[in-house]
């Protein structure tokens, strides 16, 4: 047993647990404004439920990665994705930010939480473009049961990562029943405080 080592991953975990107070755009069906943490969790939740519809992917992979994806944003906070467009480096903060949040690990941990990551940001694994379709249907799905401020903008979610949830079957499939209940909340007139 190497005690650094582990002292040096308790103090990654310790540092990691800021994102459980990173706030996102999105609100719980209840009105609370979700974490990072609870986005993070459910798209977990989402892998689970749909992994015999990703046949041949290494569902581990797929896991790790859903809860690294975002990790990063412990440090500076989330960026919603309707101003994204605003911060062009915004992955190479993010990673950058993981660099810092990973320096306490040892390195073979921290070079596969970067791989894992690096992946991600880059869809270059299938694994990491199955994560990055379901990155984009979670927030969806959540704007759609969430209790939202009254000026919440639906209209952005149908277009909000098609590139991602079109590239197979079954996430266009998850996208076009979650963009249903989308248009649905527009022709309702529906915002939220119902």
């Amino acid at each position: 047993m190497n005690l650094e080592m582990i002292k040096g991953r308790l103090e990654f975990l310790r540092e990691a647990e800021k994102l459980k107070d990173v706030l996102r755009s999105a609100h719980t069906s209840s009105g609370r404004t979700e974490s990072t943490a609870e986005h993070s969790w459910r798209l977990c939740l989402m892998a689970i439920v749909f992994a015999d519809q990703l046949a041949g992917l290494d569902l581990l992979k797929v896991l790790k990665m859903c809860v690294i994806h975002d990790l990063g944003e412990a440090i500076n906070g989330d960026i919603p994705a309707v101003n994204q467009a605003a911060f062009p480096d915004k992955g190479e903060q993010e990673r950058n930010d993981l660099l810092l949040l990973t320096g306490a690990l040892d390195e073979a941990l921290r070079s596969e939480i970067l791989a894992l990551w690096d992946d991600y940001e880059n869809a270059q694994s299938a694994e990491a473009k199955a994560v990055k379709a379901l990155d984009k249907l979670e927030p969806l799905l959540q704007h759609n049961q969430g209790l939202n401020p009254a000026d919440f903008d639906y209209g952005f979610n149908l277009g909000y990562g098609k590139k991602y949830t079109s590239a197979d079957p079954v996430f266009a499939t998850l996208r076009e029943l979650i963009d249903q209940d989308t248009r649905q909340r527009i022709s309702d007139g529906q915002n939220g405080n119902e």
